[in-house]
């Protein structure tokens, strides 16, 4: 075999697995879907043996993958190309592919847009109230006790109720116990 990547013509699924920057497990369920279909040597056939069209077929899948195509997109198209037959129909259905992944991104992006504006107000109406949580108002700070608060003539005889801090206080004002 040449050193040199052109010139070869075989390819262990290791070798191929460190070009691609994948596993050979990627590599072997790429092969189970059909995508690749490496030669079987050895006892028993247990070794691969990856072709230059196997090579360039996986950095198809790769990049298909990268454009967002699904598997079987990928195989539609890589199957096209195992024909014969004019190169019109595949780049058609290329095109066809393209534009439809490109919609759905474009209408991910204005999904994210309006999240990313939730979640902004969201954070402004949590930071303001923390602010004015966190600052009391001179007003509250020598006010008498109001309705609901509990006076200790009015619990003359009675058990104090347990203490779940300001919350327990705020959602219970009023309501006798």
């Amino acid at each position: 075999m040449a050193s040199d990547a052109t010139e070869r013509t075989e390819y262990s699924i290791s070798e191929l697995a460190r070009e691609f920057d994948v596993t050979p497990r990627a590599i072997r369920f790429y092969e189970d879907q059909g995508l690749l279909a490496p030669a079987r040597t050895g006892r028993g056939g247990r070794t691969r043996v990856y072709s230059q069209r196997d090579r360039i077929r996986l950095q198809l899948v790769l990049r298909g993958k990268r454009l967002g195509l699904s598997l079987g997109e990928v195989k539609g198209l890589l199957d096209m190309y195992e024909t014969p037959a004019d190169t019109v129909p595949q780049l058609t259905r290329f095109l066809e592919l393209l534009a439809k992944h490109r919609e759905a991104l474009q209408q991910q992006v204005a999904d994210l847009r309006r999240l990313i504006g939730d979640i902004d107000r969201q954070r402004a109406a949590a930071e303001r109230l923390l602010a004015g949580l966190q600052s009391p108002k001179p007003a509250q700070r020598d006010r008498p006790a109001g309705p609901g608060r509990v006076r200790a003539s009015a619990t003359a005889g009675r058990q104090p109720a347990p203490s779940h801090g300001g919350q327990a206080a705020a959602i219970t004002d009023g309501v006798p116990s």
